[in-house]
């Protein structure tokens, strides 16, 4: 089998001009003749604003199509430029990947009231409260959007966590209450901070039956709608690999065993990658951060640094 080279087609900083999956069309000639096999290409979802980067995602329903958040497109461009660039790139033979977030939904649309049990940010095992009410950004309810393509709307029960107390204005880790809630099982997801489940904004609960259909009929309307050969996961480390495993699982029987699927697990812990690959049976690959972050030392420490290390 010939080598495959995958280029990340984006940066943090790039501007927010909206061009940007235009640009991605006029050099797709140019990155097939370079050897490019696979392009990973940032988050096409509708986010908190136009100018995020894509990792505040709001609604996956919404590739710069809507008025919503007060853009229709995103930083990228708009949902047919998106589209048109995943056509120029597989007539050039490339394979287009898409950077998909799950992990969390940004900038709901309405506040709920719901109790909450505060936790310590360096050890969410730690209980730092009794339960008790919070008023909570967890209700999604995508009016832009109108229910196209999709009518379902998200309440606090369909998240483990979130980390704004809106009736008191108080920032923190605060795990929410109610039947079969509670972080994932600490056996699958990291260690870190004792359990790593919650990253950020309103955590999805992986174990929720309709969050879990949710995902699905997103991932079906997503690769009807886009053609797209491949995924980037961000954030796994923060996702019950037990949903993990089987969402991929189901994706390549569906798609196909070469539908390329990798994730970032922002961890150098060798073991530590190796046992959620394990316990997600090695469906998929896994950034190698330990490597990224030698090299990151490597080009601050210059000469004196030590390539044997």
């Amino acid at each position: 089998m010939q080598n495959q080279t995958l280029m990340q087609y984006f940066e943090w900083y790039l501007p927010h001009d909206g061009q940007h999956w235009a640009r991605l069309t006029n050099d797709a000639e140019h990155l097939a003749n370079l050897g490019i096999s696979h392009v990973w290409m940032p988050p096409a979802f509708k986010a908190t604003n136009e100018k995020d980067v894509g990792y505040g995602v709001y609604d996956l329903f919404d590739l710069g199509e809507f008025h919503q958040k007060g853009t229709v497109r995103t930083k990228y461009g708009f949902k047919e430029d998106y589209l048109q660039a995943i056509q120029a790139l597989k007539a050039q033979g490339i394979q287009p990947m898409a950077d998909v977030v799950l992990n969390h939904k940004a900038a709901a649309d309405h506040m709920e009231a719901f109790q909450v049990i505060e936790v310590d940010p360096e050890d969410r095992t730690v209980q730092l409260s009794e339960p008790f009410t919070i008023n909570g950004w967890t209700h999604f309810t995508f009016d832009g959007r109108q229910d196209t393509y999709n009518d379902f709307h998200w309440h606090w029960y369909h998240f483990t966590g979130t980390d704004y107390d809106a009736k008191r204005r108080k920032s923190g880790i605060y795990l929410i209450q109610g039947d079969n809630k509670g972080w994932a099982n600490e056996e699958l997801v990291d260690n870190e901070n004792g359990n790593y489940d919650y990253l950020m904004y309103a955590d999805l609960d992986f174990k929720h039956p309709e969050v879990i259909q949710n995902i699905y009929d997103w991932a079906d309307w997503f690769m009807e709608t886009t053609g797209i050969a491949g995924l980037r996961l961000d954030a796994v480390k923060h996702i019950d690999s037990f949903f993990m495993g089987n969402f991929i699982r189901d994706m390549k029987e569906k798609y196909g065993q070469d539908f390329y699927v990798f994730g970032e697990f922002w961890n150098p812990d060798k073991e530590a990658n190796l046992d959620y690959l394990e316990k997600t049976e090695e469906r998929f690959d896994l950034v190698d951060v330990r490597l990224h972050q030698t090299l990151f030392e490597a080009s601050q420490a210059g000469a004196s640094y030590d390539l044997r290390n």
